[in-house]
């Protein structure tokens, strides 16, 4: 590619991590900065935080050999962005029902109560009753039975409080797509990278199809004080410092995470 002064373009290779510019390669979402205009980054502003969090981890956890098959998706992504709490709640949710059926035992507990608690989340936005779960979500608790046994007791005995849009959108929904995305590169599946692929694109969907739907973001929910994480964001993902709060360990006691 040239420019308008006919010098030539570095159009950069996709690899693991962040870069400090395009002829050191690109993760995801720092191509997608470049194709935008934006300044060079992996959180641009042209696409919504949380799909630039899959983006990330798909990038991070696909293998050197097949990671160039995500260049295609990038320019899905240049836009694609919203306020409404829907997207993050669908994105999390979508995530967690296809890793939970695949990834370690110790890791379904965690899942389980993820896919709740999306969709408590979305039962409060939507005013349908609570516990009334979507097909999807049936299904795949019901490929994991004892975690789903698990997730529904830990929920039942959890206290509850209440939790805002905001804390639900900086803390729970990157943690929930952060262990699926972990969950299935590391899972018993055939072919993960595909799978993996296969996220993204189903989470590009879903932002694509509440895009433009804004919704009061302020509203307070009633959850669970405590949101499973199996693990830290790694590679390019920021790092947000959570405040204290409870988590459930893969035996069923209940931790103190900081």
């Amino acid at each position: 590619m040239r420019n308008n002064h006919q010098q030539p373009v570095v159009l950069p290779i996709l690899s693991r991590g962040k870069h400090r510019s395009p002829r050191r390669g690109a993760c995801f979402m720092e191509f997608a900065s470049l194709l935008a205009g934006e300044r060079w980054s992996d959180h641009p502003a042209c696409t919504h935080p949380l799909l630039a969090a899959v983006a990330r981890h798909v990038n991070d956890y696909t293998s050197d050999a097949r990671r160039s098959r995500l260049v295609e998706l990038i320019p899905s992504v240049i836009g694609l962005t919203g306020e409404d709490l829907r997207i993050d709640a669908r994105i999390a949710l979508g995530s967690a029902r296809l890793a939970l059926p695949v990834v370690a035992a110790e890791r379904q507990g965690v899942l389980a109560v993820s896919v709740l608690s999306c969709e408590r989340v979305l039962a409060e936005l939507d005013g349908r009753p609570v516990g009334a779960l979507e097909e999807q979500s049936r299904s795949a608790l019901a490929k994991a039975p004892h975690a789903a046994r698990w997730a529904d007791r830990f929920l039942s005995a959890a206290q509850t409080a209440a939790i805002s849009p905001k804390r639900f959108c900086r803390h729970a929904a990157p943690t929930i797509v952060h262990d699926a995305v972990q969950g299935i590169a590391q899972g018993y599946v055939p072919d993960p990278d595909a799978m993996l692929r296969d996220l993204l694109v189903q989470a590009i969907e879903e932002c694509r199809m509440w895009a433009g739907r804004d919704h009061n973001r302020d509203a307070v929910l009633t959850e669970p004080c405590g949101w499973p994480r199996a693990g830290a964001p790694e590679a390019s993902e920021s790092r947000t410092r959570p405040s204290r709060t409870r988590w459930p360990s893969a035996d069923g006691a209940i931790t103190r995470r900081i």
